[in-house]
């Protein structure tokens, strides 16, 4: 099939259908009833951009920085977990894909691949790691060793997920996480720690923690699921460098805001502190331009280019990146902006 004549929705439809149901329903699904999960893409679509004509635009640049590293186009590949259901390459496939799309890539630590086989597969790749924190916290701090040992840029500390949001469709599928494909559930088990699932994280993380991982890692930390601006305000005065304002995908608190209707006020309250990243609900590229306006200096990624792989592969993640990259590039272009690194405001406006 060739993925390169496909919309994001074409390929949306055939993963379902390559997928099977209890993985589809894992990576499509949303807590309680999918609230959030239908108004995070909703709400991109309420704001408008603004076109912007004879503008003497030949070229529109999409390099950027992230946490002051070298970005050729705004994207991040989120920190999917599980990517080997999708596809026997999974995550190796996702970050050869990032590296040929000129995207950064986010490896969960619950993927099936581990940084260094990442690192040797992509190593052209922006790559960042994201953790969940363990029970057992000397776990963990051997986990984000063999990261940055293996040449990852930066930490993504998750920090929404203390329990599992109530996610119905998972519910109905009778079926456990295969843990035993992971290599950090491996490496985890092999030194004594217990409980089933996500019951393996500690709830406990704190802001405390925080500052210590900030303190002691010899790479910048970003945290993952702000969606206040007090929390944003703390993440910055315990040392992070990055904040992902996010909501898990409408997979943790049903009913919270979508990230479009607080990124604004999140960024201007920190970005001169920290670097502003989003997720949630980004389909196209326009919705890519609206964020960039809003104040995010990425945006994060995860089904789109998830379906992508389930249906074609490194080809298939590769097409679905290049697709946003290009959606952007016109949309910024007909916006009349010449750089994704700087996006005014006044180039978005809400709808009435």
């Amino acid at each position: 099939m060739d993925t390169t004549r496909l919309t994001l929705a074409d390929l949306e439809h055939e993963a379902g259908k390559r997928l099977d149901p209890a993985w589809r329903d894992y990576f499509a699904g949303g807590s309680g009833r999918e609230r959030t999960l239908r108004e995070n893409e909703e709400a991109w679509t309420r704001w408008r951009p603004r076109q912007c004509v004879l503008a003497g635009i030949r070229e529109v640049d999409l390099e950027t920085t992230v946490l002051g590293l070298p970005l050729r186009t705004p994207l991040v590949v989120a920190p999917v977990a599980y990517q080997g259901k999708a596809h026997p390459d999974g995550e190796i496939a996702m970050a050869r894909a990032c590296a040929s799309a000129g995207a950064a890539f986010c490896l969960s630590t619950f993927a099936h691949a581990t940084p260094a086989e990442v690192t040797a597969a992509a190593p052209d790749a922006l790559r960042l790691w994201q953790v969940y924190v363990f029970r057992d916290r000397g776990i963990t701090r051997e986990l984000v060793a063999q990261a940055v040992d293996a040449g990852f840029a930066a930490v993504v500390l998750t920090v929404d997920l203390p329990v599992l949001g109530a996610r119905d469709r998972e519910r109905r599928h009778d079926w456990r996480l295969p843990e035993h494909e992971l290599p950090a559930m491996r490496f985890a088990r092999e030194r004594g720690l217990v409980g089933d699932d996500v019951e393996v994280i500690d709830p406990s993380v704190d802001w405390a923690y925080l500052e210590e991982l900030c303190s002691t890692l010899p790479v910048p930390v970003v945290v993952k699921g702000v969606l206040e601006v007090e929390d944003a305000r703390r993440a910055a005065e315990h040392g992070a460098s990055g904040i992902v304002v996010s909501n898990h995908g409408g997979r943790q608190l049903d009913g919270v805001a979508p990230t479009a209707e607080v990124l604004s006020v999140i960024a201007e309250a920190v970005s001169d502190r920290l670097d502003v990243l989003v997720d949630s609900g980004i389909r196209r590229g326009v919705d890519v331009a609206v964020a960039l306006a809003l104040g995010a200096r990425a945006v994060l990624v995860g089904r789109a280019p998830l379906w992508g792989l389930a249906v074609g592969g490194e080809d298939g993640a590769r097409a679905v990146l290049e697709l946003l990259r290009d959606e952007l590039g016109a949309a910024l272009h007909l916006m009349g902006v010449a750089a994704a690194a700087a996006v005014p405001r006044e180039t978005v406006q809400r709808c009435a």
